[in-house]
């Protein structure tokens, strides 16, 4: 029996001590002596994210067919705020820590630069040239697939895929959902703040869907081997994998400085390049790979850094995503029989158009589907860690954040396009 105690964990941690940590953080919690600034916050949405987690990874159904821990700690956290259940105090506090701390940037930065600089620059090379095509058949599928259904159920068409088809796939709120609703307002008349409130509840309702399909695709994969590269994106390009590394904290310290330098270079060149900070990120990171002029030390320590912060971290970071950024009210209000259906058609289609297209490109499927697809149609930065969290494949960041920020600028300009025909 002392054995089995001292076996059975959380977080690594045997489940007394965890025990012990937790209480002591839901008592700060609910007595509001959660310290101010990133002690609080960090303590409290690493224990939740971890409790939330691991009764997501061992409930049956939510495990097997709804996301598994991801979306339990994110919409876990969400009905913490929406119920009353978590202080106003404490959400104020994962609030500022994730949007004023910028802890989700911080995050992303380190998957985005180590994960680019620890994949081979064959991977890049062949990848990037071909990604455009998945992108753009994701966003027909989903249109087309939304009318659609839109027509056999009696909806306006033009509802279908302006209010919804639209915003799911434009790449998040800030990146998609806030330009968007000023599009609308400019060429359709009306308040900015009029569409905005019409456009979230796609936004978040879409996102619940991306979730758990990317958690059926990998099922998917497990099942028929054949139509996945269990995370990686390229069909029947193989390498010679490196022999896993030595794990160095001065390594991972320089990885922290690579990160952090090109989140802070992609947003000094955003003030003069209309793309994303993101986007301009991930393009120099992918370009200094390719060209291979990074020292050996920094490519590796950012490959660290960002192992460490995947491992670590993902379950507090979407518990930081359920309280900041997840409105329940606003998803719970949309749930009519026919608006659930064509935001389903909205996912679904883009699952088809990229699955269909990154296969004929010589992509996995599956890959190319959680990717191209998925990726399109989730919340953007925040979506992108839930459904590569749901999907197991959080090493397609690179990929996902393509989708997310260039395909919502793609997403930006079909609308501004496709409204005078609905006029």
């Amino acid at each position: 029996m002392k054995k089995n105690m001292k076996t059975f964990s959380i977080f690594n941690v045997p489940i007394l001590w965890f025990g012990i940590f937790a209480f002591i953080a839901l008592y700060a919690m609910y007595t509001e002596n959660l310290p101010a600034g990133m002690i609080g916050a960090l303590l409290i949405i690493m224990v939740l994210g971890e409790l939330l987690g691991w009764i997501g990874d061992h409930t049956p159904i939510i495990r097997t067919f709804l996301g598994g821990g991801a979306i339990v700690a994110i919409f876990g956290s969400a009905y913490m705020v929406y119920s009353g259940l978590m202080p106003e105090t404490t959400s104020t506090l994962i609030d500022d820590f994730m949007r004023g701390g910028d802890f989700l940037n911080f995050y992303i930065a380190a998957l985005i630069t180590g994960s680019i600089l620890g994949m081979e620059s064959k991977i890049l090379v062949k990848a990037g040239v071909r990604y455009a095509l998945p992108l753009l058949a994701s966003v027909t599928g989903a249109v087309v697939l939304a009318g659609l259904v839109g027509m056999l159920i009696g909806f306006d068409v033009r509802d279908a895929v302006l209010v919804i088809a639209m915003p799911i796939m434009g790449g998040g709120m800030g990146a998609g959902a806030v330009p968007m609703s000023q599009v609308y307002s400019e060429m359709l008349g009306n308040e900015p703040g009029y569409y905005l409130s019409i456009l979230v509840p796609a936004l978040a309702l879409g996102n619940v869907f991306a979730i758990i399909l990317a958690s059926l695709l990998n099922m998917i994969g497990n099942k028929f081997p054949s139509l996945t590269g269990n995370g990686q994106l390229i069909r029947g390009f193989h390498y010679e994998k490196k022999e896993a590394p030595e794990y160095s904290l001065a390594k991972m310290g320089v990885g922290v400085l690579a990160a952090v330098s090109f989140y802070m270079l992609g947003n000094i060149l955003g003030d003069f390049i209309p793309l994303h900070p993101y986007a301009i990120m991930i393009i120099l990171v992918a370009g200094l790979k390719v060209a291979d002029v990074m020292p050996e030390i920094i490519v590796e320590g950012a490959s660290q850094w960002y192992e460490f912060v995947a491992r670590n971290w993902t379950n507090a970071l979407l518990v930081g995503i359920g309280v900041a950024y997840t409105d329940l009210e606003a998803v719970l209000n949309a749930l009519s029989i026919e608006y659930v259906l064509i935001v389903l058609a909205v996912v679904v289609g883009a699952i088809i158009g990229s699955g269909f297209v990154g296969k004929l490109m010589g992509f996995y499927p599956i890959e190319a589907a959680i990717t191209a697809g998925l990726c399109m149609a989730n919340m953007g930065g925040t979506g992108d860690v839930a459904v590569l969290s749901a999907a197991r494949r959080m090493e397609l960041m690179p990929f996902a954040q393509i989708s997310s920020r260039l395909g919502g600028a793609l997403i930006l300009l079909l609308a501004s396009v496709f409204i005078p025909f609905f006029i």
